[in-house]
């Protein structure tokens, strides 16, 4: 029977942290609260921006985007790492290896691309105010997000395709807890580096374009700022950008470290953790960030909690 055969058969074993037996019990809660957090904030983050009238915009249409892709990206991973972190059990099976592999690929690539259309949201309102709605109108906003979705589903098949065609010679040990691309490529039993520069070479489009960009367009938005007369305007528009630029700093400076550095140099400890970081805890901040730094949105949440507190008035008025 063919090795790899062997493998479907049994499925993955996921190493996780099963050398440090009260590290997992710590990271356990750790992610339980961050993935509860998450949860909250982004489900909280969509309700509003729906709900209230004036967040009817591109900018928010994007966030919704943003929250919903969280939620998904941190669900691809929690329940399977929590299983794996809670118990001796650490194995999963090939069918649901193969379909974290695809979906986790695909949402992480989602999030870079979908980074820099938000950042070409902000610069088209900074730089150029007068025009903003006839740009950004809400069919060249949904063709975009359909794109992002389509270049990242592309890259997602080609990346985990290539991967999941490795020989891996009965090796069944993922050094992980989770399908990840790169854990998954050590396992091979062959010569990677043609996968390994496919990775890099995908890598550099998914990640180090959008971010390109996103840099060149905060030096026109920075310089447009500069001549804002407005303090008020002024600082609005240092708030809007500072959320949006604070989330683009944590995602991408983990996401480089992890997948853009020569012959992946990172310690597999250190993968584990930054790992952790960027599908767990970033997402958590996500909310946090637009909030706490947004007006609008915090009014949208506001009135979203008054709402929720009258309907619960109301039901208590009715049963008694």
């Amino acid at each position: 029977m063919d090795q790899n055969n062997c493998t479907s058969l049994h499925g993955f074993v996921l190493l996780g942290f099963s050398d440090h037996p009260k590290l997992e019990m710590v990271l356990s809660g750790v992610v339980t609260i961050f993935y509860f957090v998450t949860w909250v904030g982004n489900t909280a983050i969509i309700l509003a921006s729906l709900l209230d009238p004036h967040l009817h915009t591109p900018m928010y249409f994007f966030l919704r985007n943003l929250s919903f892709l969280d939620l998904c990206f941190t669900t691809s991973v929690v329940p399977q790492m929590l299983v794996n972190l809670w118990g001796p059990d650490k194995t999963i099976s090939y069918e649901g290896c193969v379909t974290q592999l695809y979906v986790y690929m695909w949402l992480g690539s989602t999030e870079c691309l979908l980074l820099g259309v938000m950042c070409y949201d902000r610069f088209t309102a900074i730089c150029k105010p007068l025009h903003y709605f006839v740009i950004m109108n809400p069919h060249l906003c949904l063709r975009m997000v359909i794109t992002v979705w389509s270049i990242s589903l592309a890259n997602s098949v080609i990346l985990c395709t290539l991967t999941l065609n490795l020989p891996r010679c009965g090796n069944n040990l993922v050094d992980h807890f989770l399908c990840e691309l790169p854990a998954m490529v050590k396992i091979a039993c062959i010569d990677t580096t043609r996968v390994e520069m496919s990775v890099f070479a995908l890598g550099i489009v998914i990640v180090l374009t959008p971010l390109s960009l996103i840099l060149i367009s905060y030096g026109y938005i920075a310089k447009a700022v500069l001549r804002i007369k407005s303090n008020a305007g002024r600082q609005k528009a240092i708030n809007t950008c500072g959320s949006h630029l604070t989330v683009v700093s944590i995602f991408y400076g983990t996401i480089i470290y992890m997948y853009l550095q020569p012959g992946n140099s990172a310690s597999q400890d250190q993968g584990k953790f930054l790992t952790v970081f960027y599908t767990i805890i970033t997402p958590s901040l996500n909310p946090l960030v637009y909030t706490l730094r947004n007006k609008d949105m915090k009014n949208a949440l506001r009135k979203l909690v008054r709402l929720d507190h009258e309907s619960t008035k109301l039901k208590r008025s009715q049963v008694s």
